[in-house]
């Protein structure tokens, strides 16, 4: 059932891509803000307290110098994919990153937490940054940018 869920959710995913990449002319989007879990964890995980981390091998073996970075995957994730076809940047950076520079802010950030998810025990029982604490991560990210 999972392994369905996740097929249609990819499917989603490519089907929302295809529409945001083809945007009017004379458009264009400054940034990509990225929720969530693993899908769309850029290495959030790694700033904190938790065994649901990804930045050892094999992760990363495709990435560059096959160096793992946090990913939940050996490459690229889909906010990195988006935003280079939108133009905007190669990669997404976690907000948690802590060589994460302040022109980073301009162009977007990924706030989601691998193992995070809607219901707010579940990132408990993985002591992981629910998507609550995301949504106030992005609040304090707006004060910085000012």
């Amino acid at each position: 059932m999972v392994f369905w869920h996740l097929c249609v959710f990819v499917l989603l995913c490519i089907g929302c891509c295809n529409g945001l990449v083809n945007l009017p002319p004379n458009t264009t989007v400054p940034a990509i803000f990225a929720f969530g879990d693993s899908i769309v964890d850029q290495g959030n995980n790694n700033g904190i307290s938790t065994l649901v981390r990804c930045n050892f091998p094999p992760y990363g073996k495709d990435f560059r110098d096959g160096i793992p970075t946090g990913r939940f995957g050996n490459g690229k994730t889909p906010p990195d994919l988006i935003a280079e076809e939108l133009g905007i940047k190669e990669l997404i950076p976690a907000y948690l990153d802590p060589n994460l520079k302040p022109q980073d802010l301009l162009t977007g950030v990924s706030f989601a937490s691998g193992g995070s998810g809607f219901d707010p025990q579940t990132p408990q029982l993985a002591s992981v940054t629910p998507l609550s604490t995301q949504l106030e991560q992005f609040k304090e990210y707006i004060v910085k940018l000012k």
